[in-house]
């Protein structure tokens, strides 16, 4: 059924809000399905191949930037954010540790695509509930969609900022075959500041607001299948899954708040884990200790190949250079290559 006949769309809007409020997002936004903006990026990027071997971001061609064509008559996207920045440790104190991993906040806890979907489907409900049938679906990184609507600006560093909560949240979307009125685009506020730029290990921030993610360690401990190129290994430090450095440094996030879902806090004390720790689990204690995470995604080998790098640059010791020895023969050359590596940093 096609509601596009909504008597009071602002009503809708505000009851919205407040039932995503209800549901646990911080904040919702609303938008039109124009993204020709951010489409342009986008072609400009994949043809400067910045991707690498993200094949999907190129996969849609023109259904990620256009609402409309991947589900035919959207008319307006609901965006939701949610706040993951769990409480605790310092996180500098964790980067570069001569004996810990540092994995990437989001990861530590329940994967996100769960929480988020399962609660966008419950808004999709409530909805309903109000304005009867109605075409509508859900995305959190389950399809080809730029993210947009009223929730804040792209930083420097390609990440979402909002001016109240910095940048660590997640988002995920509704899809809505009825009119919204649209929150009015923020425009940038990160003024001359270049911190998220200056920081990053790897350089990948090539200029403002442009990212060659074949240089960003997210990209070379999670998304890259094969061996992480030597001449990143060393600066990769003890990053063994995503890297934070330029949320970490970014001002605007001095208003993040830590956040208040328990699915989000970290598990198996991930947060401030021993690399030689991690190192020893075998394939069954990586498959019970990653049940639910978003580190399920990389697989056994890639996990034990990030954190052979991590040792490499890990302080000289008798425990590291151990526990690397007893993986120098493993079935996966993937691994082998990294530990050999990581044995020659130890010399």
């Amino acid at each position: 059924m096609q509601t596009s006949n909504i008597s009071n769309p602002e009503q809708l809007a505000n009851d919205i809000r407040r039932w995503g409020a209800e549901l646990g997002f911080q904040q919702i936004g609303f938008s039109d399905v124009d993204l020709s903006e951010a489409e342009n990026r986008l072609t400009t990027w994949l043809e400067k191949g910045f991707h690498g071997e993200m094949e999907y971001m190129a996969r849609h061609g023109s259904k990620r930037s256009r609402p409309e064509l991947l589900i035919p008559g959207t008319v307006s996207v609901i965006a939701a954010r949610m706040d993951y920045l769990p409480a605790g440790v310092s996180l500098q104190e964790l980067l570069d540790h001569p004996t810990k991993a540092y994995i990437s906040r989001y990861a530590l806890g329940r994967d996100y695509h769960k929480v988020l979907r399962s609660r966008l489907k419950r808004l999709g409900r409530r909805i309903e509930e109000t304005v009867g049938p109605h075409g509508h679906r859900v995305f959190v990184d389950s399809g080809p969609v730029l993210e947009k609507a009223g929730l804040g600006w792209i930083g420097k560093h390609t990440n979402l900022i909002s001016r109240d909560a910095g940048s660590w949240f997640f988002l995920g979307e509704l899809y809505v075959d009825f009119k919204l009125p649209s929150d009015q685009a923020e425009s940038s506020h990160c003024g001359t500041c270049r911190e998220c730029i200056d920081v990053c290990p790897t350089g990948a921030i090539v200029a403002p607001y442009e990212l060659d993610a074949r240089r960003c360690i997210s990209y070379l401990t999670i998304e890259l299948k094969g061996e992480i190129p030597v001449e990143f290994r060393k600066l990769i430090g003890n990053r063994v899954y995503g890297c934070d450095d330029c949320q970490l440094f970014c001002p605007w996030n001095k208003f993040a708040e830590p956040t208040a879902e328990d699915d989000f806090g970290p598990r198996h004390e991930l947060d401030t884990a021993d690399l030689v720790d991690l190192f020893s689990w075998t394939e069954d204690d990586w498959l019970k200790k990653t049940e639910g995470s978003a580190i399920r995604r990389i697989g056994y080998q890639r996990w034990l190949r990030n954190i052979a790098v991590a040792l490499g640059n890990a302080e000289k010791s008798e425990p590291v250079s151990a526990a690397l020895r007893q993986r120098q023969n493993t079935d996966s050359k993937l691994v082998n290559d990294h530990v050999q590596w990581a044995l020659e940093q130890q010399e």
